[in-house]
């Protein structure tokens, strides 16, 4: 009897194996992925520079009060021609020390670093509503004190919207390519089962042709060229396959 038994339990196995088998092949679901791609151009409407000031004095005092000095005429400067307050923002606020390492002695012995001086450095951000004043702006700032930083990036006030265009634009090309696929092989679209979004903005460039800000007072403005920006969006969309 235990061996008729075992035998039973052995002989059940593969058939229950086996209808699992057949369960799951009726539950797969046949399924179609797509790549959508949705890109806007648009003029910019705002550019936003990030410029420094830096001076050097003897002792940290000098160097901040002179730094200090340049920075405030600078600001005042900017909103004598209309920059608002809320478009400027100073950050990076930083004191440093300048060393002199003295050469090593003939023992070998090396003496320990001497300040002989400090940095103060702080940097500004500025937003220009205006474009055709950026040039004009960027060579009074550096007569005034501006001498380090220098990046420049053209953006949109209303980026939302013009995401929210290429979102539609995406999702319709993802659309369109997947009822071609369909159609020509004969079965249709069901049920969305995901969308998957990644997007990309305007990335920061130097100022035109990566030029110094280290301009001579006598250059003119600075010559810039805003371009169109670019907003790009990918949509990644699964269907069910209806048979």
């Amino acid at each position: 009897m235990r061996f008729v038994s075992s035998m039973a339990v052995v002989l059940s196995l593969p058939l229950f194996v086996l209808s699992n088998i057949a369960f799951a092949e009726e539950q797969i679901q046949p399924t179609i992925s797509v790549n959508g791609v949705g890109v806007v151009s648009a003029s910019p409407d705002i550019a936003i520079v990030n410029v420094g000031v830096m001076r050097e004095e003897k002792t940290a005092r000098e160097a901040l009060n002179a730094n200090n000095a340049a920075m405030a005429r600078v600001l005042n400067e900017l909103t004598s021609i209309g920059i608002e307050a809320r478009d400027l923002q100073t950050s990076n606020f930083n004191i440093q020390p300048k060393y002199v390492y003295p050469k090593r002695k003939a023992n070998g012995e090396q003496p320990a670093p001497e300040i002989v001086g400090y940095f103060v450095s702080n940097n500004l951000t500025i937003r220009i509503r205006d474009l055709e004043q950026t040039g004009t702006i960027l060579d009074k700032i550096v007569t005034l004190g501006v001498n380090s930083g220098g990046g420049i990036r053209f953006t949109n006030e209303d980026t939302e919207t013009l995401l929210t265009q290429a979102r539609e634009s995406a999702v319709k090309n993802a659309i369109a390519k997947a009822q071609t696929l369909t159609s020509t092989a004969s079965v249709g679209l069901g049920k969305i089962l995901s969308i998957n979004e990644s997007s990309n903005t305007p990335r920061p460039v130097a100022i035109h042709q990566a030029r110094s800000l280290a301009v001579q007072e006598d250059a003119g403005s600075v010559p810039i060229a805003g371009g169109e920006n670019e907003y790009r969006v990918n949509v990644s969309i699964t269907w069910e396959i209806e048979q």
